[in-house]
């Protein structure tokens, strides 16, 4: 529940206003009634010129007005000189209102009403709140007002307000946030409203010059204009109808869907369409049509577009498959693995007498050997090999998985019994029997097989008991299998935990951290602005370690602390170095950890690194957690300290955790990171998108920067640039990348962000 704050000093455009009331002479405590108002006709003759910005307005004020069903509001709308056309909401409100002349037709002026929401909203370059004793009359003491003027934006022609009232004990900002979030959706819509009153159809379509398919209709349905790629690629000519055409060929989607724009008048947008051309080549388009009015709203027509999208589509299904398959075997991967896992269980009995999923984790032994004194390449050309014969060997028994390295996993289905566990073992040891050759050279490479049988656990747990297994096998000598049992899942726990705390500990000595950085690309220059720091552990004998199979143990033992200084450091220290290789300077986000904030010595660190590193502190970002937060009093001093210093500050993971709006305000924040968990669903789910575009707007209502995080795809993209975020960072852009990645892309990662920028977010 958002705390009541009653308004403790007034805006200097409020005192200004009252100032001007006690020099006319104005009383308080006398009830002010307009003096000017519309006759009827003057009413009827205004309305009937303001219609279109009437009904446009009014259908936003309708929203407002769902939006708050259960709140007491009235939503009044005025022209530009302060004249009232249009008032809706709350019954009880208006009346009360009526009595003091606030009804259609009035004119609010200061001059004749004192400080007012309607004539401060129309002077004021800005959304206005009169609330309580802001009012210049005792009488409006008990109301709360918010007022927004509305222009059409090509030109900053004033057209009107819209305002909110209400009492003041319903007083809440946010409805001022959300009467600007209306205005600018208003203002948009009037601006394509006049643009389509003056552009002429033809005028602004060039047909046989755009790349784009082209069909243009007449109200009958017969096809006056198309361009050559839909002539020549589907046969669709210029003088045909498009109506009858769908009617004899039902399977030609773009007559199909033309027709139900001409017959029932509904638009398309971006309708994937995989058609054939008359040659038989299969395209890949994006559809949109629409439905063409007059400037007398008379139906003249249809207008469809077709953007050939083939290589972006074929890109994406590689994509799609690399996600799911091993690039260099093209076995399924470990993502696979899991998901198929999860199905499984999910809709499998945890316990029978009949084994029906059992799984084999293969490792190959001293394949480390083969690849430093043969090559890598060698060392490919052999896991493809092994692939092929793991693959043949199972047939349609079940699945192979490569997980990285020399690791694979054997998924069966039906296997009868535990005999039957053990005989299969014993032959995939027998098929590495024969040497693998290459060039004529002849290797020989064993493995080491673990074997766990599902008994009813979860998918994660499955996996660890055939890799206990295989770590069994080979402490057994390798070149054989050991099948997981209780008593080795009794131990392994805590073995586990104890040996990653050890190998943890040892980790930061060892030089074994690494960190990868995220690129933060500006909407505006359309360039790599900011890195986000992203600690990585490139553990001896796994690869590479993704941290959140790790930090929770340095969280738990204390580690994080001294890992995060360190990451803070070296981070300070690859800026210089960037700096040094000529690169631009970026903003450089490191995530503090809760002990690292709660630590007293943070201000210190934080001050010590940036002076023995030479880093600019207005280059350093800190990203801490909304829950961080909670003891507000330290949090403040904390945050006031640390921007002493010069540093950013953000808040990551906004919306995901405990927030107080009321002292946000408070701290000294630059920054709000949108979490991408909020921005994954903007596309399909309205409340995520909702929630976006509020945060958006609150955190500039704040003077506050915003990030969103996890952004991969371009209608995520073109979004988050209509509702004017700052930054964006996801995979859409880039992965997170190595220091050496980093550099050698720099410059094509640069042109790729305004290649991707010129559909995504515009020119």
């Amino acid at each position: 529940m958002i705390k009541i704050i009653q308004p403790t000093e007034e805006q200097d455009y409020i005192v200004e206003s009252k100032r001007k009331c006690i020099e006319a002479g104005m009383n308080p405590n006398e009830v002010r009634t307009p003096k000017c108002s519309m006759s009827d006709q003057e009413l009827l003759e205004k309305r009937n010129t303001y219609s279109e910005i009437l009904s446009v307005v009014d259908f936003f004020s309708k929203k407002i007005l769902d939006s708050l069903s259960g709140t007491p509001v009235l939503i009044v709308i005025s022209d530009e000189n302060g004249y009232l056309l249009h008032m809706v909401g709350d019954e009880t409100i208006r009346a009360t209102v009526q009595q003091l002349g606030i009804q259609v037709g009035a004119q609010f002026t200061q001059e004749d009403m004192g400080t007012n929401v309607v004539s401060l909203s129309l002077q004021q370059g800005h959304p206005v709140q009169i609330v309580g004793s802001n009012h210049y009359h005792t009488v409006l003491h008990g109301s709360a007002c918010y007022g927004v003027a509305f222009h059409y934006t090509d030109n900053n022609d004033l057209l009107g307000s819209i305002c909110i009232m209400t009492a003041t004990e319903l007083h809440n900002p946010f409805f001022l946030t959300m009467l600007s979030t209306v205005v600018d959706s208003i203002e948009r819509e009037l601006l394509l409203r006049k643009q389509n009153r003056k552009l002429n159809m033809l005028n602004q379509i060039m047909i046989n010059k755009n790349r784009n398919g082209i069909i243009i209709t007449n109200a009958d349905g017969t096809i006056t204009a198309v361009n050559n790629f839909v002539a020549d690629s589907f046969h669709i000519l210029k003088d045909t109808n498009i109506v009858e055409r769908s009617t004899q060929q039902q399977e030609c989607l773009i007559s199909s869907h033309m027709s139900q724009v001409i017959t029932n008048k509904v638009s398309f947008d971006n309708v994937q369409m995989i058609l054939r051309t008359v040659d038989d080549q299969k395209v890949v388009c994006l559809f949109d049509a629409q439905p063409l009015y007059d400037e007398t709203n008379n139906f003249i027509g249809a207008y469809s577009q077709l953007r050939d999208i083939t290589e972006r589509y074929l890109s994406e299904e590689l994509n799609n498959y690399l996600a799911y398959h091993d690039e260099l075997t093209s076995l399924l991967n470990r993502r696979s693995l899991r998901e198929t896992l999860h199905e499984y269980i999910s809709s499998s009995p945890t316990s029978g007498e009949n084994i029906d999923l059992v799984l084999m984790f293969l490792d190959l032994d001293h394949f480390k050997t083969i690849n430093d004194a043969f090559g890598h390449s060698n060392g490919d050309i052999i896991l493809k090999q092994v692939a092929d014969r793991l693959t043949n060997f199972l047939g349609d028994k079940g699945n192979v998985y490569r997980m990285g390295g020399d690791e694979f996993i054997l998924l069966f289905h039906g296997l009868s019994e535990q005999q039957e566990v053990t005989q299969v073992g014993e032959r995939i040891i027998e098929i590495f029997n024969t040497p693998f050759t290459i060039n004529g050279s002849m290797f020989h490479v064993t493995a080491s097989i673990g074997i766990a049988i599902y008994d009813g656990t979860d998918a994660e747990s499955f996996m660890i008991y055939a890799d206990h297994a295989m770590y069994r096998s080979k402490s057994k000598g390798r070149n054989n299998y050991t099948l997981f049992d209780s008593n080795m899942k009794s131990n392994s726990s805590e073995k586990d935990k104890l040996s990653l705390e050890l190998a943890l500990r040892g980790a930061l000595e060892a030089k074994e951290f690494i960190v990868y950085y995220q690129p933060q690309v500006d909407f505006t220059t359309k360039k790599i602005i900011g890195l986000e720091a992203l600690l990585r552990w490139n553990r001896p004998g796994y690869g590479i370690v993704a941290p959140d199979a790790f930090i929770p143990v340095l969280e738990e033992t204390g580690l994080i602390s001294q890992v995060g200084e360190w990451v803070l450091r070296e981070v300070c220290n690859q800026s210089k170095r960037w700096v040094e290789k000529g690169l631009p300077k970026f903003k450089m986000a490191v995530n503090l950890s809760s002990k690292q904030f709660l630590n007293d010595n943070l201000v210190e660190v934080i001050s010590n690194t940036l002076r023995d590193t030479g880093m600019d502190p207005n280059y350093l970002e800190l990203e801490i957690t909304e829950t961080m937060t909670m003891d507000v009093e330290r949090a403040i001093t904390v945050l006031d300290q640390l921007n002493a210093l010069g540093v950013r500050i953000s808040i990551d993971d906004f919306g995901t955790g405990y927030s107080s709006l009321n002292y946000l305000k408070k701290f000294p924040i630059h920054t709000l990171k949108i979490d991408k968990s909020f921005v994954r669903d903007i596309m399909s789910d309205q409340n995520d998108l909702n929630i976006v575009s509020t945060i958006i707007s609150m955190a500039h209502n704040l003077n506050l920067d915003v990030v969103a995080e996890g952004v991969e795809t371009e209608d995520q993209l073109h979004f988050l640039q209509m509702k004017k975020c700052d930054t964006v960072q996801g995979y859409y852009f880039s992965k997170p990348l190595s220091v050496d990645e980093f550099e050698q892309s720099f410059y094509q990662l640069n042109d790729d962000i305004k290649f991707k920028s010129s559909s995504g977010m515009g020119d």
